[in-house]
């Protein structure tokens, strides 16, 4: 600190007040890996759940390394990966401004799982969320001409024909996660290789079917783990905002904040590390 006029208050962001529990506690794939027509249609991610932690003994490969070679005591955490049944195929045109929906189309059952997402309370609704666009869309023998509405087919060419990302929607089981919640987890997940009519008739292929992680991931595969944050528990006001600790001989503690701020204004600042 050679040059600096005044000492740093805090080591943190307040860009990121106030911090409290997220409103979406689920991790969003931002960008998809790039796609490669010549490889054959895949799925490029999944859904997980932090189930725990523990740790592994392994032999470590770093050339140049005081431990190449030799064993090392490493933290690992286990994340349970439940099928996921897919329940529907989104296509998008690029634009000059991005991504834009092109059309979305679902499948002709949907289990009660994933239409607890589309209700703010289950037991009190009428539990008739998509009774009608089955009926629409998948009405045996019914095509656009005679009411004016498109079928699920006719959409999915549309898809096929001007389309240029293809998506599908699946959504986690949570009767097969030790949990209290009933509402599934929704998600898409890009499709990568194939032509877009390759691909489009790949996620309706696997409409109301369930896909596992070993359908998207191989063993030893390096992939990125999304979520909304690592989380570190409940810590006090050092670890949290990298305040410099208080000299030895402090009375009532010196992992603490000395002074919180002036006599006047008579309230602490929201600036203030707490």
């Amino acid at each position: 600190m050679s040059h600096r006029k005044f000492e740093a208050p805090r080591h943190g962001s307040l860009a990121f007040l106030p911090r409290k529990r997220c409103k979406r506690p689920r991790g969003k794939v931002k960008s998809f890996p790039k796609d490669d027509q010549t490889k054959p249609c895949h799925l490029t991610a999944f859904a997980g759940y932090k189930a725990g932690m523990t740790h592994i003994l392994r032999d470590v490969d770093k050339p140049g390394s005081k431990v190449h070679k030799k064993e090392v005591l490493e933290a690992v955490t286990v994340v349970e990966t439940p099928p996921m049944v897919v329940v529907g195929v989104v296509g998008y045109v690029e634009t000059p401004r991005g991504l834009r929906t092109l059309k979305t189309v679902w499948a002709e059952h949907l289990n009660d799982e994933m239409r607890r997402r589309f209700y703010k309370n289950w037991y009190k609704s009428k539990k008739k969320a998509f009774t009608k666009y089955a009926k629409v869309k998948y009405a045996a023998g019914e095509n656009s001409q005679g009411n004016g509405k498109t079928t699920a087919t006719e959409d999915l060419d549309l898809i096929k024909k001007h389309a240029e990302v293809v998506r599908l929607i699946a959504h986690t089981q949570m009767r097969k996660l030790k949990l209290r919640q009933k509402k599934a987890h929704v998600m898409e997940i890009q499709v990568n290789g194939g032509t877009i009519p390759e691909k489009v008739d790949f996620a309706s292929g696997l409409f109301e079917r369930t896909v596992s992680v070993d359908h998207v991931f191989s063993k030893d595969e390096m992939i990125d783990a999304i979520g909304i944050t690592k989380g570190h528990g409940y810590e006090g006001v050092i670890t949290r905002w990298g305040v410099s600790r208080l000299p030895r001989k402090t009375h009532r503690g010196l992992r603490k904040v000395a002074c919180i701020g002036s006599w006047h204004p008579p309230r602490v600042g929201y600036t203030v590390p707490r």
